[in-house]
């Protein structure tokens, strides 16, 4: 009886035990929120871009002869008119004078006619001289005027010779390394000496791919951006080291058709560039900005996770609890991501903590961050209107609330792509 007292006694305590852990509250998942709300958004296109001169000059010889010696310093800012090489003068100057000879010789001969033509004029008059010593005299007079002028041509032609032996800058610009050193034989086949480039303005050509504008013109098509008025679209230019450019720019140009070889589409921009910072063929990136999205939906990018069927956030539902939701994801902006569709304005998301979360379970929300919205840029001076043809609609990736067993890897961003650079945000 004792050793069945002691065995009903243990099975009770075991129950009891088994029934007071079955009763521990389960532990809830801490999460930041951040409450979704809609507002209109300045969204920017980036690109991969490189600097051009506004204007560049080829520095060639105009005659053949010796190349005395070089004036400028190489790499060197030249103003318009600086000397930049001098070629040998003696020869130049030698055909200058024989041609002076000539023009003299010319003018005596002229005024000989003359005074001949005005001796025989009158006494043809009185019949003491026939008509063809008038005529003779008159042909002779105006041979040596034609001759004169002919000869004065000739001196002209002597003297630009020689005056191109002295060759100035036609600009004010740097100058790149001379092509053709002291000494040398200058002809027409190595005429070229060197080249001058403006620094300011400079020009910054990118190019934008067929499918990114017609994206671009569809969403605009839509509704959901609004250009800049005037399509007046600032640009600012991202150095190599991720600096900023101090000037802004704006878009002066645009190609009349799509490069048949890339299929993208060239915009030019002109910035100031007095201290001359850049400079041409430099490879930097250009931020076109000025467009808004109407009533978007911003959120970081932490907070989407991708699944098989695509992607999705998790949502804090009414009752406290976690909830599964897909969603449809825009462009990139920043550290944000713009949401087509599966988020309305008041959903609270998880932006941290979401690994803890699981579907229809209770969590907890330990911080509620503040939503924030980056505001737009005017934009002044004109620009270059771009109206493409919409594209169709891509299909909405599925989601499913399988998915929330699993935890998921965050959505990867894609990599710019080509010389034309990828639209960030806002296509």
């Amino acid at each position: 009886m004792f050793l069945v007292a002691i065995v009903f006694l243990m099975i009770a305590v075991f129950c009891c035990g088994c029934s007071k852990k079955a009763k521990q509250p389960q532990r809830e998942a801490e999460v930041t929120v951040l409450t979704v709300k809609q507002a209109d958004t300045p969204v920017a296109f980036e690109f991969v871009a490189q600097t051009q001169s506004s204007h560049e000059v080829q520095i060639r010889a105009r005659v053949s002869g010796f190349l005395e010696k070089r004036v400028y310093t190489e790499g060197a800012v030249v103003k318009k008119g600086s000397t930049l090489f001098l070629m040998d003068k003696k020869p130049f100057q030698a055909q200058v004078n024989a041609a002076a000879a000539v023009l003299a010789r010319q003018k005596s001969n002229f005024e000989t006619a003359r005074r001949n033509l005005e001796r025989v004029k009158p006494l043809a008059e009185q019949n003491a001289l026939s008509q063809k010593d008038l005529d003779d005299a008159k042909r002779n007079y105006e041979t040596s005027a034609a001759e004169v002028e002919q000869a004065k041509a000739q001196l002209e032609t002597q003297q630009l010779d020689l005056s191109y032996c002295t060759i100035t800058s036609p600009i004010t610009g740097i100058t790149s390394a001379a092509m053709v050193q002291d000494g040398a034989y200058v002809n027409q086949q190595n005429n070229q000496l060197t080249t001058v480039s403006v620094l300011s303005p400079m020009w910054v050509n990118f190019s934008i791919s067929e499918n990114d504008v017609k994206r671009y013109a569809d969403r605009v098509a839509a509704g959901q951006i609004i250009p800049p008025k005037n399509y007046n679209y600032e640009v600012e230019i991202i150095l190599v080291d991720g600096t900023i450019f101090s000037e802004k720019g704006m878009i002066t140009f645009a190609a009349p058709s799509y490069d048949p070889k890339t299929g993208t589409f060239m915009l030019r921009s002109s910035f100031p560039n007095a201290k001359g910072n850049l400079r041409p063929n430099q490879y930097v990136r250009a931020r076109m900005k000025g467009a808004i999205r109407r009533n978007a939906i911003l959120i970081p990018q932490r907070a989407v996770q991708q699944g098989a069927k695509g992607h999705f956030v998790w949502v804090v539902n009414k009752d406290g609890k976690g909830e599964f939701r897909p969603i449809t994801i825009g462009d990139w902006y920043g550290d944000g991501v713009f949401i087509d569709a599966g988020l309305r304005t008041g959903d609270q998301i998880v932006i941290d903590g979401m690994l803890g979360v699981r579907q229809g379970e209770p969590v907890k929300i330990i911080k509620t961050a503040a939503a924030e919205q980056p505001a737009a840029r005017p934009s002044e001076a004109p620009a270059v209107k771009i109206e493409p043809a919409p594209p169709k609609p891509a299909p909405k990736p599925e989601a499913s609330p399988a998915q929330s067993t699993t935890p998921a890897k965050p959505v990867a961003r894609p990599e710019p792509t080509g010389a034309s650079g990828s639209a960030k945000q806002g296509r």
